[in-house]
């Protein structure tokens, strides 16, 4: 009986939910009449038909915006026979012009763009397939579609043919685009009031082709998020994830604003300005430039990186003596490889970027968001819509449109940013928030609940940002603790990141004996955490150790802690057998950075440990190195150091007594985080981990 009902449950779900879509579909048809299209009847026509989706949709939406099938029918009919009639392929554009001379008129489907000829006082027009160019063109078609002037459009045309013209014997009779011409962004603003949030969202989301029903929540929100360098002018995005998550597919196919850069190579001349022909690059001609495979990105001009880095900056670069200015966005887009978890244990989030990127701690604080990709689904054929959504180009034009708001002020009217958020991160999150009301809420009504759920949403996104940069570039970039602030009631509400930067590593719980936690510096001044483990067996006092590699500082650590044990372990407890047992120790670098010199103390604590059977305190972390003699050597980068632990999970640290010192260095929120224990020697060292006094 309970299956029964539960089975009742599930299709009465599923019912509930078809209405819901439906009733969707009902309103879109409603609201915006022609500036919709059934996107399953997009994908059966563009097989067959090698023209623009946007070009193919605008058909549809003229001849099939109805929810009767008999009409639909009868519109895809009328769409074909106009495809296959006056479209003009480019290997047939003679047998077209030889058809418009004899028979002395025909129809014709191209992309035209407009140029004003002020010498002739004419405006001239060219043909993108047919070829034909400076054919004269009447003004009324200019003052009525202005969209021909701004890289053309595409038309149905009627065209003639007479000897007697005086420039071309090609004339253009009649013109109606297929494209949106224009776009009154006031249907939209006035319209959004008759959807929820929720079914706004849908809308949006089917019109870029994805079939919300599909997708959980979160899945929602990244979807919308790659939409945002669409609708906000000079926005920094980057999304590094497993590949067939639809990464590229926006900037690629949905938007004929957007390009992208297949591979990732190209010229400082290409993307900002040659200077030989006195022309702006692609920043200046595309409303977003996106780079594919970022692992490949590579200039071939050695200043390449670094007008990259000033343009994200500000939106302007120098070339030359002149100053320019342009309000493309950039998006970065690219594999990873291996698990989030591997990732985060043994380098960063961005470490798909090629080297010369890498570890560049500038650029990559110039990302306003990074979006997750690794939470994005692999696309299968139940995630893309059958529904009704917006024509591609409708949207595109309304994503157009909307860069010419800004929304960010909007965050005052409920919210303040907290003290961790420097003048970039506040910039960062202003423009994110933005750019997703400009998309749910485009006339600006909205609740403090809904601009509370945007907020965190964009703060989530540039925290993950700044938590790799403090991986990179370490104390610089301490303050990762974002949050907000109610107006109303001054709460503080802070935001963390899903992924958290491996706080797993240095677990909760009691460890077994013999099992420490080092936290020390390389050679190089990366830092790293080293897993120590101890066995001990029947034997003769047999040393053997494991995992140090090649390094042979690390070995000479290791060394120097069994020679230490040796000779002092009956100070540490009388029970302690050095002759009748073999102990064989293993180190584990944890982050892949290499070995460290700085070992042996850590080292001489886990024999302590396992030979007393005794584990350390929860989740300790152990600071500091020794001599062969017992001296304790002054920590260097001591606020590096605690950085790390925290990021590694630990709440208690041992620190030499003769580092107290370098606290003064030490951000007092950044140190408030520990349970400090000072020791004098490695013997004291040993007692404090264990709590032996």
């Amino acid at each position: 009986m309970d299956s029964n009902m539960k089975y009742g449950q599930d299709k009465m779900t599923e019912e509930a939910l078809e209405t819901a879509v439906l009733e969707t579909d009902r309103k879109l048809i409603k609201y915006f009449p022609g500036r919709v299209v059934r996107k399953d009847l997009t994908k059966l026509l563009k097989v067959g038909h090698n023209v623009p989706v946007y070009v193919l949709e605008y058909l549809l939406g003229s001849y099939c915006a109805d929810d009767d099938e008999d009409v639909i029918n009868e519109g895809v009919q009328k769409v074909k026979n106009i495809l296959s009639k006056n479209y003009v392929r480019p290997d047939e554009a003679e047998k077209i012009k030889s058809r418009i001379r004899e028979t002395g008129y025909y129809t014709v489907i191209d992309k035209i763009t407009v140029r004003l000829n002020e010498k002739r006082d004419i405006y001239e027009a060219s043909f993108s397939n047919l070829g034909l160019i400076n054919i004269e063109i009447d003004s009324d078609y200019i003052i009525k579609y202005d969209k021909l002037l701004g890289g053309g459009i595409w038309c149905m045309l009627k065209m003639e043919y007479s000897i007697e013209s005086a420039a071309s014997p090609f004339i253009i009779s009649s013109l109606k685009p297929i494209q949106i011409p224009n776009m009154n962004i006031q249907e939209i603003l006035e319209a959004r009031k008759y959807f929820t949030k929720e079914e706004w969202i849908d809308v949006l989301l089917r019109s870029i082709g994805m079939e919300p029903t599909q997708l959980p929540n979160p899945v929602k929100w990244h979807m919308l998020e790659r939409l945002v360098p669409l609708v906000e002018n000079n926005y920094n995005l980057c999304e590094l994830g497993p590949r067939s998550t639809g990464k590229s597919h926006v900037y690629k196919e949905i938007s004929p604003n957007s390009i992208l850069i297949s591979g990732g190579q190209t010229t400082v001349a290409n993307l900002f300005y040659n200077m030989s022909t006195r022309q702006i690059g692609l920043v200046g001609l595309w409303d977003v430039v996106a780079f594919d495979e970022v692992a490949g990105i590579h200039f071939k001009d050695k200043d390449g990186i670094q007008i990259l880095k000033d343009y994200m900056a500000s939106g302007s670069f120098a070339r030359g003596k002149e100053q320019k200015n342009a309000n493309s966005s950039i998006v970065f887009v690219g594999n990873i490889n291996q698990s989030i978890d591997s990732l985060l244990k043994t380098s960063h989030l961005f470490s798909p970027f090629p080297d010369a990127m890498n570890s560049d701690t500038a650029f990559f604080d110039r990302m306003h968001y990074y979006l997750p990709g690794w939470e994005v689904p692999k696309f299968r054929p139940e995630h893309f819509t059958d529904r009704y959504g917006f024509i591609v180009d409708y949207i595109a034009e309304f994503f157009r449109e909307m860069r010419k708001r800004s929304y960010s002020d909007h965050i005052t009217q409920f919210f303040r940013l907290g003290n961790n958020l420097n003048q970039r991160d506040v910039i960062a999150v202003n423009k994110t928030f933005s750019g997703l009301m400009k998309l749910l809420y485009p006339d600006e009504n909205i609740t403090k609940e809904e601009a509370q759920e945007i907020l965190e949403y964009a703060l989530v996104g540039r925290r993950r940002v700044k938590e790799q940069l403090k991986k990179i570039g370490g104390i610089e970039f301490f303050d990762v603790n974002f949050s907000y602030i109610d107006n109303e009631n001054l709460k503080e509400t802070f935001v963390p990141v899903p992924e958290s930067g491996g706080s797993k590593i240095i677990p909760a719980g009691i460890t077994k004996p013999g099992e420490a936690y080092a936290v020390a510096a390389t050679e190089s001044g990366k830092i790293g955490i080293y897993k120590f483990e101890v066995q001990i067996v029947s034997g003769s006092g047999k040393y053997e150790k494991s995992g140090t590699g090649l390094n042979s500082q690390a070995k000479e650590a290791i060394k120097t802690a069994f020679n230490y044990f040796r000779a002092n372990a009956k100070s540490i407890s009388q029970g302690i057998s050095v002759k009748e047992k073999d102990y064989f120790l293993h180190v584990q670098d944890l982050y892949g950075i290499g070995m460290s010199d700085e070992l042996a103390l850590a080292a001489f604590i886990s024999l302590c440990s396992g030979a007393i059977e005794r584990s350390l305190q929860e989740q300790t972390a152990i600071l500091g190195s020794m001599t062969i003699g017992g001296s304790v050597e002054v920590l260097e980068n001591l606020a590096g150091l605690l950085q790390v632990c925290l990021d590694a999970g630990a709440k208690r640290v041992l620190i030499p007594i003769a580092s107290a010192s370098k606290i003064a260095a030490v951000p007092p929120d950044l140190f408030s985080k520990f349970q400090i224990s000072f020791y004098e020697d490695p013997i004291d060292a040993v007692y404090k981990s264990m709590s032996l006094i």
